[in-house]
């Protein structure tokens, strides 16, 4: 079976960090692109940033651009997001989404971790 399970989420004070992390099993974790993606109440899915598998390459929305950071550790098949500078505006489910590198034809989601940033 396939498993994403994300981790580290919870509440913290605006101006404040939080590390996300992502543990991936039942898939070759090398031949797929790493993505968080994140949805507020009432709002759609949005996508927050990627990191190719090998390369290391990595792709940001404007919103997270300079206060997150996506990194991966495929020795341990795990991806992470490094959020710093919370915004209020940042409050949602992060989910973690692995998709096959050589097309979108396979793609797998975990169950999401809340993240609440408020005073």
């Amino acid at each position: 079976q396939v498993q994403l399970v994300e981790s580290g989420g919870g509440l913290v004070q605006p101006g404040g960090s939080l590390k996300l992390s992502c543990t991936v099993s039942g898939i070759p974790f090398r031949d797929y692109i790493m993505k968080w993606y994140r949805q507020a109440p009432g709002k759609e899915r949005d996508f927050v940033a990627r990191i190719e598998s090998y390369t290391g390459a990595t792709r940001y929305a404007d919103s997270v651009s300079g206060r997150f950071t996506i990194s991966r550790d495929n020795a341990k098949n795990m991806a992470f997001l490094q959020m710093d500078s919370l915004k209020p505006e940042d409050t949602a489910v992060y989910y973690c989404n692995a998709q096959w590198r050589y097309g979108n034809t396979r793609e797998y989601w975990g169950q999401g971790t809340q993240v609440t940033v408020s005073s």
